[in-house]
C-alpha cells in the first residue's frame, strides 16, 4: 500500500510541475506577443503620422512651400521691375531717336533757308546790274566718289531783259590712272546733256547728280552757261 501511494504521490507532482511550465510558456507567449502589437502599433502611429503630415516632416514641407511661395514673389516683382526698365529705356531710346531726326530735318530746313537767302540776296542787285547771263551761285559736293551733287543758280540782270535760251554743263579736272585729264560731264552725247537745257528771263535754277567714272578723282568743277556753244559764264569748285 505504502508503495501505490509513493508512486501515486509522484505523479501528482510530475503533472504539477508539467501543468507550471505550461503555464510558465503560455505566459512568455502571451507576453511575446503582446510586445510584438504594441511594437507594430508603434510603429503603425509613427508611419501614419508621417503619411498623415503630424509628423516633423509636415512643417519642413510647410517651410519649404513658403521659402518657393517667397521666392517666387521675389521672383515676379524683379520680372516686372526689369519689364518697366526695358520699356522705359525702348521709350527713351524711341524718344532720342525722334528728336535726332528732328534735329537732323530742323538742321536740313536751316541750310534750305540759308541757300534761299543767298538766292535773293543775289537777286536783289540783278536788275540794277549790268546786262548779261551769269552764274548767280554754285554749290558741288564730291564726297561721293561715284557721283558729284550740284546746284547751280542762273541768272540775267539790267534793263531790257529779254528770255534767255542755253546750256549748263560742266568741266572737272581729274586724276585718272595716276595722269591728269579733263572731262565733260555730261556726255554732250548722252541723254543727260539733254536735261542741260537752259530757258529763263530772270533766274533758273538746276541741281542734280553727275556720274563720275570709276577709277576717277575729281580735282575741282567748273559751271558753265553755254549760248549757242558759245562761252557766257562760268564758276569753279576746288576739291
Amino acid at each position: 500500500m505504502k508503495n501505490n501511494s509513493s508512486r501515486y504521490k509522484t505523479i501528482s507532482t510530475i503533472k504539477v510541475v508539467e501543468d507550471n511550465k505550461s503555464w510558465l510558456r503560455l505566459s512568455m507567449l502571451v507576453l511575446i506577443l503582446l510586445g510584438i502589437m504594441v511594437a507594430f502599433s508603434l510603429f503603425s502611429y509613427k508611419l501614419g503620422g508621417t503619411i498623415s503630415g503630424t509628423a516633423p516632416a509636415k512643417e519642413q514641407l510647410s517651410q519649404l512651400k513658403e521659402q518657393v511661395e517667397k521666392l517666387d514673389s521675389e521672383r515676379e516683382k524683379l520680372s516686372s521691375t526689369a519689364n518697366s526698365a526695358d520699356s522705359e529705356l525702348n521709350i527713351e531710346r524711341a524718344t532720342q531717336k525722334q528728336l535726332a531726326a528732328q534735329v537732323q530735318a530742323l538742321t536740313t530746313e536751316n541750310n534750305k533757308l540759308k541757300e534761299d537767302l543767298a538766292f535773293f540776296e543775289n537777286l536783289i542787285p540783278a536788275a540794277s546790274s549790268a546786262e548779261g547771263v551769269r552764274i548767280g551761285a554754285f554749290k558741288a559736293d564730291a564726297s561721293n566718289h561715284l557721283q558729284i551733287q550740284y546746284r547751280v543758280l542762273a541768272m540775267q540782270g539790267g534793263k531790257n531783259v529779254q528770255d534767255f535760251v542755253g546750256q549748263l554743263q560742266f568741266v572737272a579736272t581729274a586724276l585718272q590712272n595716276g595722269k591728269t585729264v579733263t572731262l565733260t560731264l555730261p556726255d554732250p552725247k548722252s541723254d543727260e546733256a539733254a536735261k542741260m537745257k537752259l530757258s529763263f528771263k530772270y533766274y533758273q535754277r538746276m541741281e542734280g547728280t553727275l556720274t563720275i567714272p570709276e577709277g576717277t578723282v575729281i580735282k575741282s568743277l567748273q559751271a558753265r552757261i553755254l549760248d549757242k556753244g558759245q562761252l557766257r559764264s562760268y564758276q569753279s569748285i576746288n576739291f
